[in-house]
């Protein structure tokens, strides 16, 4: 099986950038758990917030379409922008 290459998006919806990065799955030994899969993450300020789980047959415009159906409907669609922490 091939590594895993992890990838960045950075996409402009409602001329606001958002950058995305795809993170490999890891494995806890220290607990029941399940695996963490391979995920897309939105990145803000230094943080992650996790988007949906990684598709490794997806194309690069299948993957931007994925992530802007996302922010649309996450992102936008929220009144009030969790983005920011000093916002408050």
């Amino acid at each position: 099986m091939p590594a895993f290459k992890p990838q960045q998006r950075r996409l402009t919806i409602a001329n606001r950038v958002f950058h995305f990065v795809s993170y490999e799955g890891s494995l806890d030994h220290r607990h029941a758990d399940p695996d963490d899969p391979p995920m897309w993450f939105l990145m803000v300020e230094g943080h992650r917030w996790p988007v949906f789980r990684c598709d490794p047959h997806q194309s690069p415009t299948q993957v931007d379409a994925a992530l802007s159906a996302w922010v649309e409907g996450n992102v936008l669609a929220q009144a009030e922008l969790p983005l920011r922490r000093d916002a408050r």
